[in-house]
């Protein structure tokens, strides 16, 4: 397995998680540790480092990683998403106070007063939907620069020089694909285009997770991923 820092993730960063079945009311923190500690204790073997791209060589595929490769017989893709530049503050309070997913974490601001910042469809919906659960919602569109403040949580976003007090910030902006990844990878909404063993167009590599497309949920994720998983390892056993 090949990963940067756990602690770079989403989901580390995550303030509270409620809808990932079995372990309800954890914080993101506290879900990658068990799911770290299961890692190691299967005994797999955990490179930290940044795939920087994969190349097929014959039925075998190499991985570079800085500046060591790599050798494996299938390749999953598991790469989440990565946002456009971020506005100042939005790094530093995503999980507290900042969310991407307004359908993941929208409940843990019923009846409280949030920014929705974004244009197009996708916050409309977004925005609509917090409305429906009780939210007061402050739907930024058209300032030509955002800030998220705060002290322990975000609590301010500044919208153009004028401060608006709120209790969350659901930022919602296009995100960059891992398109230098894989040459040739089939890309469709910004998401990896997988069949239902989370195959890709090319033979050998699987996608699963945020990178395969909304929604961005981490009982999707960890679904997708089982079956790529159990897909890599039947290509293998069909390819020796």
């Amino acid at each position: 397995m090949i990963t940067n820092s756990t602690e770079t993730s989403s989901l580390y960063k995550a303030e509270k998680i409620t809808n990932y079945p079995g372990i309800p009311d954890a914080t993101g923190k506290e879900i990658s540790e068990i799911l770290s500690a299961q890692l190691h204790a299967c005994g797999a073997d955990v490179i930290i480092g940044r795939a920087l791209s994969v190349m097929p060589i014959g039925k075998s595929f190499g991985v570079a990683v800085g500046s060591d490769f790599c050798n494996c017989s299938a390749v999953i893709i598991a790469a989440g998403i990565t946002r456009e530049k971020l506005y100042p503050g939005e790094g530093e309070y995503l999980g507290r106070g900042v969310s991407y997913c307004a359908t993941c974490d929208g409940m843990l601001y019923r009846n409280k007063t949030v920014a929705v910042i974004g244009s197009g469809e996708e916050a409309a919906h977004d925005a609509d939907f917090l409305e429906s659960i009780g939210c007061t919602v402050l739907r930024m569109t058209k300032a030509s620069r955002y800030e998220i403040r705060g002290g322990l949580k975000a609590d301010t976003v500044v919208a153009g020089g004028e401060e608006h007090k709120v209790d969350g910030v659901f930022i919602i902006k296009d995100t960059v694909s891992v398109t230098k990844l894989v040459q040739g990878l089939e890309y469709s909404d910004g998401g990896i285009v997988t069949d239902r063993k989370m195959q890709t167009n090319i033979p050998g590599v699987f996608a699963a997770g945020d990178c395969t497309g909304k929604p961005y949920q981490l009982a999707k994720a960890a679904g997708e991923g089982n079956v790529a998983a159990l897909s890599a390892c039947e290509y293998i056993d069909n390819n020796k």
